[in-house]
């Protein structure tokens, strides 16, 4: 359910975005809450918040989000390669300028690391790995050994 459909009241909403980013309920409650002077009853209330099912709700998918927003999925992880493999970016380097100084120059990405980069994108593409064809059609053949003979001789 979208954030827009929980009908959260403004206090409600400064509470638990507090408690996302201090991770203290009785801290939470006290900034979303500046009238509550007394740590006991933002305890309280701050604990009842979070067991209120709609700020649970709103808490759990921001919490998501974050998680979502901070970790890169595949097709960011490929562009970013595929970037690097095409020489888009620059990388940091210290040069030295005379008299023990540095600056710090932008400069290409080595071919080392181009490299790399193309290498990962072909395991990924499996482009590096032998294809065999197998063909598993092929009709067993028994060949009866036994003789006839009950007696086994």
């Amino acid at each position: 359910m979208p954030l827009i459909e929980r009908k959260l009241t403004v206090k409600q909403q400064a509470f638990a975005d507090f408690y996302i980013e201090l991770g203290n309920a009785t801290q939470a409650y006290l900034q979303a809450y500046p009238n509550v002077k007394k740590e006991t009853t933002a305890s309280t209330n701050g604990s009842r918040m979070l067991g209120n099912a709609k700020v649970k709700a709103y808490i759990d998918e921001r919490m998501e989000q974050l998680k979502s927003e901070r970790v890169a999925d595949q097709q960011e992880i490929l562009e970013y390669l595929t970037a690097i493999m095409r020489g888009e970016h620059t990388e940091e380097t210290l040069r030295g300028i005379g008299e023990g100084a540095q600056t710090i120059d932008d400069i290409d990405v080595s071919a080392k690391d181009r490299i790399k980069a193309a290498e990962m994108l072909g395991k990924r593409y499996a482009m590096w790995t032998d294809k065999q064809e197998i063909n598993a059609n092929v009709t067993p053949v028994f060949i009866d050994d036994i003789s006839g003979d009950s007696d086994g001789s």
